[in-house]
């Protein structure tokens, strides 16, 4: 019995070790708002007291853009589009709730209604009447959700290899380690305190057919943010939340314009969503990007804001496009 009990505490005690050993403390508040909130970045208080980490870029009568970035990004994820669509339009993003500097809900839940609520009280926050809402994966799903909603609200939506289809990825298609660890009972709970650099850099190399846009200040960025104190917490919460799948009834009844844009190797949201949508969309356009992954919008920027502009320029409110 004493043999049993030594292995037992000499197991007890190589887990501590390992868990002082591999331990990643979160990253300190103020430094990261230093680092990744200067200028433009706003913090605003919404109605409901939640605290958002927010950038209104472009002339102020320009036709609004709201983007919505998906799980585990942040808002810099779009500056490429911003730095071309500010000249013309005035373009909001902002970090959702439990990402980036806006931390977790001041609720504590993640439901689809929370995500569609924040892009209600930003827009009534901003002073907006009638704005585009475009989204990439989770922010493509939060965009559907608000439009099936809103859709007198909105001149347009941008769907970016959108979740909330019924298609999922074939076994074997790929996937992302960081995304798997997170859905894992037990395992996520690891994730509260050990998130190697190293795994982070491998899901979004998993995420991407364009390795370019792999780099160290983009691995470290989202390593960072994902440890912002109550993030990794917010991120476990998030994925144990059922998430809502549409269904043909009600994509068939948004007669909202659509612009659908993809990447036709995403491993994570397959083509065929893309193609669900388009077919049940009733005024969409659809734009797929060869060798391009989950972010069409970072990997195929001059590409994909060409489509972006042509069917912007052709909404109510939106600039004339000239070659």
């Amino acid at each position: 019995m004493k043999w049993v009990l030594r292995i037992l505490g000499l197991l007890a005690a190589l887990l501590v070790i390992a868990f002082l050993i591999f331990r990643v403390p979160d990253t300190d508040r103020d430094a990261m708002r230093a680092k990744y909130g200067g200028e433009p970045s706003q913090f605003i208080t919404l109605a409901n007291g939640q605290e958002v980490h927010l950038r209104d870029e472009g002339p102020r009568d320009g036709l609004p853009i709201i983007l919505l970035h998906g799980s585990a990004a942040d808002l810099h994820t779009w500056q490429p589009w911003v730095d071309d669509l500010k000249t013309d339009y005035r373009v909001i993003r902002y970090d959702q709730i439990g990402h980036g500097l806006t931390g977790p809900a001041q609720g504590g839940t993640y439901t689809l209604e929370d995500f569609t609520g924040d892009v209600e009280q930003v827009a009534d926050h901003l002073g907006l009447e009638r704005f585009v809402l475009g989204g990439n994966s989770m922010g493509g799903w939060i965009t559907v959700g608000y439009a099936l909603d809103n859709p007198e609200r909105l001149a347009g939506i941008v769907l970016v290899d959108a979740s909330g289809s019924p298609i999922r990825r074939t076994s074997g298609s790929g996937g992302n380690t960081g995304f798997s660890i997170a859905t894992t009972p037990v395992l996520n709970q690891g994730m509260r305190f050990i998130t190697p650099r190293s795994i982070i850099e491998q899901s979004l190399s998993q995420s991407v057919s364009n390795q370019e846009i792999v780099t160290a200040e983009a691995v470290d960025r989202y390593w960072e943010l994902l440890r912002y104190p109550g993030n990794r917490a917010a991120t476990i919460e998030r994925f144990a939340t059922q998430r809502v799948v549409y269904s043909d009834e009600s994509v068939r009844g948004l007669f909202v314009p659509a612009l659908i844009l993809w990447g036709e190797e995403d491993a994570l949201t397959p083509v065929e969503a893309a193609k669900w949508y388009d077919e049940r969309l009733p005024n969409s356009t659809l734009s797929v990007y060869e060798a391009i992954g989950h972010l069409p919008h970072e990997e195929a920027p001059e590409a994909s804001l060409k489509d972006l502009r042509a069917w912007l320029g052709d909404l109510d409110g939106g600039p004339e496009v000239t070659e």
